[in-house]
């Protein structure tokens, strides 16, 4: 997976100056940042929360580089604080006089805000790199828990957080989702499009707390043809909405579940006599074709001892 930006440097190195001009110069990375934030912004769903002021919410922004995904949410009357590892990205959210502040901090190493302060929190591509350990010392399973610990802290009860990110494979979801759920998060994953490989976009939507009453399950965007499809329970796996074979279903939602949940099906009887006995003897074929000592076979070879003298 070499041609995945977090597989060539970490992200402070990755996003240097040139790279940080593509946010601004380049139209097309200008549009999908800006169309996966607002489909953030709809996932959090403010207008069915717990607040009990219907004034601007304070949302942070996690990963927010050069301030696109923050520009979303000044257009929409919120207020937010975005946070960033790199210099440069935000270096040139400086230039583009964006209007939330702005802090240089590394999210695996926690968030530091006091209890409650935020009404929800959105990322935008930022997740998958926080499963990576560019230092010895580095632990993602520790980086990740230290990451939801802190945000499901500085997050009111109940709020949301929306968090876009590009996994690697259905192992890096469960591992993250698993860090979630330990720090108390609880929620689901939001899949739009899942039969298209190169529309498909992976939103981890999470809540801090008991939900409210009035919230309602995320829903996904879809084309006319389309249907929507009810949040699956925790104990299923992932899967595409419809049928397998379904062209034209474009959302999914469900909750990752524990490898040992996934492998609870399988057969938990010990192997067959017969099944020990060929495995010893091709083990046994396999140390005489390579000159090794072997003790003869008899008929005992592959049995179980007997319990008595």
């Amino acid at each position: 997976m070499a041609h995945r930006p977090e597989s060539k440097a970490p992200p402070e190195v990755f996003y240097d100056s040139k790279e940080a001009r593509k946010y601004i110069l380049h139209a097309h990375t200008v549009d999908v940042q800006t169309r996966l934030a607002e489909r953030a912004l709809e996932l959090l769903d403010l207008s069915s929360s717990a607040r009990t002021t219907t004034s601007p919410a304070l949302i942070l922004d996690l990963g927010c580089g050069t301030g696109l995904s923050g520009d979303v949410l000044s257009r929409a009357g919120h207020f937010w604080v975005g946070m960033d590892i790199s210099s440069a990205m935000l270096a040139v959210a400086v230039q583009r006089d964006v209007d939330g502040d702005l802090i240089r901090q590394d999210l695996g190493e926690g968030l530091p805000f006091r209890i409650g302060s935020f009404d929800g929190a959105v990322s935008i591509s930022v997740l998958q790199w926080l499963c990576q350990a560019e230092r010895s010392e580095q632990d993602p399973r520790t980086r990740l828990f230290m990451f939801f610990m802190t945000l499901y802290a500085c997050l009111r009860r109940g709020a949301r957080a929306v968090l876009q990110f590009y996994p690697s494979h259905e192992r890096q979801i469960e591992f993250i989702f698993t860090q979630a759920k330990r720090a108390g998060f609880d929620g689901g994953l939001v899949v739009d499009y899942p039969n298209s490989s190169r529309a498909k976009k992976f939103y981890l939507v999470l809540r801090a707390g008991p939900p409210d009453a009035t919230s309602r399950a995320p829903r996904a965007a879809l084309p006319p043809s389309s249907e929507t499809v009810p949040t699956i329970a925790p104990e299923r796996r992932l899967q595409p909405a419809g049928k397998p074979d379904s062209a034209s279903s474009s959302v999914a939602t469900a909750a990752v579940v524990s490898p040992a949940q996934r492998y609870a099906h399988r057969k938990t009887s010990p192997r067959s006599a017969l099944a020990v006995r060929r495995f010893i003897e091709k083990k046994r074929a396999r140390r005489l074709r390579q000159g090794k000592s072997v003790r003869p076979a008899s008929k005992y070879s592959g049995r179980r001892r007997s319990t008595r003298f």
